[in-house]
This record gives structure tokens, C-alpha cells and sequence, in this order.
């Protein structure tokens, strides 16, 4: 039940996300949504032929039988790109909510037995890589910006109107 719910959530991630960008009219978010998870995805299924680590249900793997396509997880990659998008895109508040639904996905496959925790560490650590090298902040195309960041000696606030 738990793995069926957080594979269609997994499947709902990027779609919502996708929708959330063509809300807000940003081409270059929506483009940047598709690449990222393309690479993150492409890279997990990639990575997952090439790394022999056996499911945690399959007790056979070391007896040679058994599925050895554990690490890492591209269900888990799957709900990570868009949510760590959404997260550098648009900020924490809509990357708290995506977090908490790939937390569900990742832990759903912990817990069905499919994935190890470090599986699914893994696919979240190569969905941030990506969306740092790609994923820009979004600035509306005219208008009032404001950005407030913790610091480790105070906090910085910026302010900008863009013309």
C-alpha cells in the first residue's frame, strides 16, 4: 500500500511541478524542470546498471541469483529532481512541502524493501548536484525582489526593482 502511494507520488512530482511553472508563465523554470530531472532520472537508471547492489529482499543475490538493481533509486530520483527544484527555483516554501512528499517516496521504498537507505540518499544527493549546476533563482521579468539568507554571523537582506 505505502510503495503504491509513494510510486504515484513519485509520478505526481513533476507533474505538479511542471504545473506550478506554467502557472507562473516562467518558460525557463519549466525548461530547467525537464532537464533536471531528465539528467537526475538518466543518471540513476544509468548508475543503477553499472553498480551491483542487491535488494534488500533479495536474499539470493550473493548465492548468484537474485535483482541487483538497488542503488540508487529512480523512483526516489524521480520525486528529488522536482522538489529540489522547486526548492532553488521558488524557495522554502514550496520546497518544504516537495521534501516532505519525496521523504514519503523515499522512505516507501525503504520500507517495501526495494531500496536501501543509502539508495535513496544517493538519488537525492545527484538531484541536488544537478539542480546546483542548472536551477537559477526565479525573478519575475519586472518588478520588487526580495531575498532574506541566514549567515553564520547575522542575517543578509537584499532588495532589488528591476526595471
Amino acid at each position: 500500500m505505502t510503495e503504491t502511494a509513494g510510486t504515484g507520488i513519485a509520478i505526481a512530482m513533476p507533474l505538479v511541478a511542471g504545473g506550478i511553472t506554467l502557472l507562473k508563465h516562467d518558460r525557463v523554470g519549466t525548461a530547467q524542470l525537464f532537464v533536471t530531472t531528465a539528467l537526475t532520472v538518466g543518471t540513476a537508471y544509468g548508475l543503477k546498471q553499472l553498480i551491483r547492489e542487491c535488494r534488500p529482499f533479495a536474499e539470493p543475490c550473493s548465492k548468484g541469483g537474485g535483482n541487483w538493481n538497488s542503488m540508487p533509486s529512480d523512483t526516489t530520483a524521480l520525486a528529488a529532481a522536482p522538489a529540489e527544484f522547486l526548492r532553488e527555483r521558488y524557495g522554502w516554501e514550496y520546497g518544504i512541502p516537495a521534501y516532505a512528499a519525496t521523504a514519503f517516496v523515499g522512505w516507501s521504498r525503504v520500507d517495501a524493501q526495494k531500496h536501501h537507505w543509502y539508495d535513496v540518499a544517493a538519488s537525492a544527493g545527484i538531484s541536488l548536484l544537478y539542480n546546483e549546476l542548472i536551477t537559477t533563482r526565479y525573478t519575475k521579468r519586472y518588478g520588487f525582489t526580495s531575498d532574506l539568507q541566514a549567515q553564520p554571523n547575522g542575517l543578509f537582506a537584499s532588495a532589488s526593482y528591476r526595471f
